[in-house]
Formats: structure tokens, C-alpha cells, sequence
């Protein structure tokens, strides 16, 4: 078993996390004051609205489940969609399970607490040749931090400035996903399915077609799936597992 982490590369780890993780932080930003803003305007108080960004922690299901709040939607209807939306957290946690099980329990829970799209893209990184607990660390609760910093502005700002969401704030979510996926589209396997998912998602809005979002997914996946079969290639974003006992 290898000797715990010294002080000083613990510091090292967390400030690599932060600062490759502060990109994507600082383009969340007007995604997060947009969230705390939606949740006032839909009639949730401070408090609630706080705790939104503080708990629940999900961009995207945040503004959809504040959305059918808003319109009264029932709770099962809400939870059902919410699980729909962040349900490629369970294939993030798959693709890291290996990283993740010789972790001692508080590290699973903490580091699965701060799982989002940006943590896995950071740590699915090429650059980091093994898996560093303390570098996740620091680029999930740096990036936890802004998130709920940026919705304390926007909760504030809900409140003083009127029709914020026509600012185009929402734009944020487009972009953050497309900093996302670009740098990784690295095989041909990972382009056919972006390209797949991107013809699907258009023509499932244009013609209107319920869970277009959904069909669009599973037929990239299937996609670049078969692609990646067809080729025999081998995927370039594998993370060497720290030895068990390594670190803190």
C-alpha cells in the first residue's frame, strides 16, 4: 500500500482540479443566474431557491423541474422527468466505477455528489495519465461553489430586474455543452455519433416528435456504437486506476 498524499501535493492536486475546471466554470455562470432567477420568478422563495443549486445540483433538471413547478405539474411527473434528464449520470458513474469502488465510502459519496458533465469531461482527460481523488475534488467543489454563487446573483437579481430570462442567458447552456463535446470528438466512432445526435435532435423539433431529445441520444450512442465495431477501435480517453490505498 503506498504512503498517503503529503500536504503539499495534496494543494498541488486541488489547484490542477480548479484551474482545469474553471473554464467550464466561468461559462456556467450566466446558466446558474439564470436558474436562480427562474426559480424566483416561478414562485419559490430564497431559501428554496438556494437550495436548489445547493442540493439538487443539476443544471438542466433544475430549469426543467422549476418549469413544471411553475405550470403545477405534479410531484411524480416532476421526479420521473428529472430522472430522465440526469439519467447519463448513471453511465457517468459506470464509466468511473472503476476509478471510483477502491475508494473509501465518504470518497464515493462525495466525488458521486459532484459528479456533473464538466467533472467527468476533466477527468476523462487524456492529459491526466491516473485518476487523482484530490484533483477531482478540486474541480467538482470549485465548480459546486460557482454554480451556487451564480444562482445567489441571479436569486438576487430575479428579484430586482425584471424579465431576465429574455436576456439570453440560456444561451450558456448551449455553449457549456458544446465546450464539452468538441474536444472530445476524437475517433471517428465519437464524431458519427455527435453527428448522429445532431441530425436526430433537429429533426425530431422540426417535425415535432415527442422525447426527441431521447431518440436523438440512443441513436448516437447505437451509432457510434457500430462504428466503433465495425473499425475495431480502440477508445483514446482511458483513465489509469490510482493503486487502492494510494492518497488519503
Amino acid at each position: 500500500m503506498s504512503q498517503p498524499q503529503s500536504p503539499a501535493s495534496i494543494r498541488k492536486s486541488l489547484w490542477r482540479g480548479m484551474i482545469a475546471a474553471m473554464p467550464l466554470s466561468i461559462a456556467v455562470i450566466p446558466w446558474g443566474i439564470l436558474a436562480g432567477s427562474y426559480a424566483i420568478e416561478a414562485g419559490l422563495d430564497m431559501l428554496q431557491s438556494q437550495a436548489m443549486s445547493a442540493i439538487v445540483f443539476a443544471g438542466a433538471a433544475q430549469l426543467v423541474a422549476v418549469g413544471m413547478i411553475k405550470s403545477g405539474v405534479g410531484l411524480t411527473s416532476i421526479l420521473l422527468t428529472t430522472l430522465l434528464i440526469t439519467s447519463r449520470h448513471f453511465l457517468y458513474g459506470m464509466a468511473m466505477r472503476q476509478q471510483m469502488s477502491p475508494l473509501p465510502l465518504r470518497w464515493r459519496l462525495t466525488l458521486g455528489f459532484l459528479l456533473t458533465d464538466e467533472l467527468f469531461a476533466i477527468c476523462s482527460d487524456t492529459k491526466q495519465h491516473k485518476f487523482d481523488r484530490w484533483f477531482a475534488f478540486g474541480g467538482g467543489f470549485s465548480f459546486y461553489l460557482i454554480w451556487n454563487i451564480a444562482s445567489a446573483v441571479g436569486i438576487f437579481a430575479g428579484q430586482q430586474i425584471p424579465n431576465l430570462d429574455e436576456l439570453g442567458l440560456d444561451f450558456a447552456i448551449a455553449a457549456t455543452f458544446i465546450a464539452l463535446v468538441v474536444p472530445a470528438i476524437k475517433t471517428p466512432s465519437i464524431l458519427v455519433s455527435v453527428s448522429v445526435s445532431l441530425v436526430m435532435a433537429v429533426v425530431c423539433e422540426l417535425f415535432e416528435i415527442p422525447g426527441g431529445l431521447l431518440i436523438a441520444a440512443l441513436s448516437g450512442m447505437s451509432a457510434g456504437m457500430l462504428t466503433a465495431k465495425l473499425t475495431n477501435e480502440t477508445h483514446p480517453n482511458k483513465i489509469i486506476l490510482t493503486r487502492p490505498g494510494e492518497g488519503l
